[in-house]
């Protein structure tokens, strides 16, 4: 659901009938998110792609359930609900499998949602969602000492790259949300 037309599962033809067949859930579920690009399957493709390669790379070297920990506080902090509640339950079943219970994932929620990040996690994660505040709400006012603060605190600069791409990955997400008015669908 969207404030602009989109073309459903049962209606997909040619190319996009292919990435819909590559993407679908349960009972040919296509996520709202995926299905406002359907007027146009090359940007679907991309931003699968995107996201793909930035959160789901076996070269990575930060956790998946950082990683979307992450995109849960970018979400946050960008007011698009559809992106926090859709990875916070992704984040929530990575942690369920590493830790056993849903009570960790609850805590980050509650913590990021606080901006107190800092009373669950480490330093070094810490510093990391300093930078994902900065980045995502005053990107004009990065500079390079607050890359030397994450090195500082135990990232190098593969990771840093991972950490900045997975911000920047979730903004422009999230604006594609929110300016097209996506909404989780009911089917």
């Amino acid at each position: 659901m969207s404030w602009i037309r989109t073309i459903s599962y049962e209606k997909a033809t040619g190319s996009l009938r292919k990435i819909y067949e590559r993407i679908k859930g349960e009972n040919n579920h296509i996520d709202s998110v995926m299905k406002v690009h359907s007027l146009r399957p090359h940007t679907m493709e991309a931003h699968i792609t995107i996201y793909n390669q930035i959160l789901n790379h076996p070269m990575n070297t930060i956790p998946a359930w950082f990683l979307e920990s992450i995109g849960v506080y970018v979400s946050y902090l960008n007011g698009c609900e559809y992106c926090f509640e859709h990875h916070y339950n992704g984040m929530r079943k990575l942690l369920i499998n590493i830790k056993g219970s849903e009570v960790y994932a609850l805590k980050i929620r509650s913590a990021l949602m606080n901006h107190n990040y800092d009373s669950i996690f480490q330093k070094k994660e810490a510093a990391a969602f300093d930078y994902v505040l900065k980045l995502t709400k005053t990107p004009h006012y990065i500079n390079e000492k607050d890359i030397a603060t994450l090195r500082d605190n135990g990232w190098n600069d593969g990771e840093i790259l991972e950490l900045n791409q997975v911000i920047s990955y979730f903004s422009y997400a999230n604006r594609t949300v929110r300016g097209l008015g996506v909404r989780q669908s009911t089917r």
